[in-house]
């Protein structure tokens, strides 16, 4: 009997930000991410959107997604995603059918429910006029879908009359759209809505088995997607021995500890700082945090992980996983290249 075959792979980019590393840099290195990804054979490359973190320089999904694809040629590019109630849904529909139009065939929205920031931001946010009610979430997508099609969206008037909208004037193509969550809410109204759906393991593991079933029992098929479609993500660290991928992977882990203990965030650490600060501080409690994500993490050698990845999709019937490559950066590499995501990604589809 064969093994099952390793499932495709794609990317989450949450643009890292490291000690005395500028934007512009940390900007240059995931692009040139970018280009090596499509170079291998990756299936999609997604851009998050979080708001005021040090160590986090992927605000705007959409205009990482324009500078990715004009350096690719192959690999979807999209969002993981736009934080709905961060925008109004015609800008945001407006945004990505520019850029259908420049990348046709190649471009995803990714759609979460979630701000991905704190209440100050969400209020700035708000202030700028431009932001979705989070209870009206499944109208707005909705908006948005019908924003995106061919038909446009029309606008009922109390009075009577109507009023159609485009988000661009004459698309051929549209952007496929997916549902973002991390929760039953997500899984449910991706189902509903006959929308493709992604549960963001790599952030929280838990309830991981319920959303997936909730969605495959609860989907009610569209003409667009038939069958359910569906991926999960998983934060990866690989290199050439274990001891280094375990190395690297410590960075992103006190990163993660600091953010769930409420400490002060700061931009990302190398890992000779991130061995030395946690030496020094014996903080037990975000030394069980760091364990228990790690438990969740694949790090290893490529072999180790590409094994761990076709397990992983294989327990849960998904044939395409998205690693976040979370692999750190040593004291003296280049500022302006990601050598350790870079190697992660050329590992793992060697």
């Amino acid at each position: 009997m064969s093994s099952p075959a390793l499932p495709a792979l794609s990317v989450l980019d949450l643009v890292p930000v490291r000690t005395a590393q500028t934007s512009s840099e940390a900007i240059a290195s995931s692009l040139d991410l970018v280009q090596r990804a499509d170079e291998l054979g990756y299936r999609r490359y997604w851009f998050a959107e979080h708001h005021n973190m040090p160590a986090v320089a992927s605000t705007t999904p959409p205009v990482l997604i324009a500078a990715a694809a004009a350096r690719s040629t192959r690999i979807r590019v999209g969002s993981g995603g736009v934080m709905l109630p961060n925008h109004a849904p015609l800008v945001v529909a407006e945004q990505f059918a520019a850029l259908e139009a420049l990348a046709p065939g190649r471009i995803d929205l990714g759609i979460g429910r979630a701000p991905g920031s704190d209440p100050v931001i969400t209020q700035l946010l708000r202030m700028a006029g431009t932001t979705s009610d989070v209870e009206r979430f499944p109208e707005h997508v909705r908006d948005i879908r019908g924003l995106l099609s061919g038909d446009g969206a029309t606008v009922r008037f109390t009075s009577g009359g109507t009023y159609d909208v485009h988000a661009t004037p004459a698309a051929t193509t549209v952007p496929e759209v997916w549902l973002l969550g991390s929760s039953d809410y997500s899984a449910q109204l991706a189902a509903s809505l006959g929308l493709p759906y992604v549960f963001a393991n790599h952030f929280s593991g838990e309830g991981l088995e319920r959303a997936l079933d909730l969605y495959r029992t609860g989907y009610r098929p569209s003409e667009e997607h038939p069958e359910p479609a569906t991926f999960l993500t998983i934060n990866a660290v690989a290199a050439p021995t274990a001891e280094e991928a375990e190395a690297r992977a410590l960075p992103q882990l006190r990163m993660m500890a600091r953010l769930r203990t409420g400490k002060p965030l700061t931009a990302l650490e190398t890992v000779e700082q991130a061995r030395s600060a946690l030496a020094a501080e014996g903080d037990v409690q975000a030394e069980g945090i760091m364990a228990a994500a790690r438990r969740r993490w694949l790090v290893g050698s490529g072999e180790d992980v590409r094994t761990g990845l076709t397990e992983f999709a294989t327990r849960h019937g998904v044939d395409e996983v998205m690693i976040s490559p979370v692999a750190g950066a040593f004291d003296g590499e280049p500022m302006d290249a990601a050598l350790a995501r870079r190697q992660t990604l050329e590992l793992l589809a060697a």
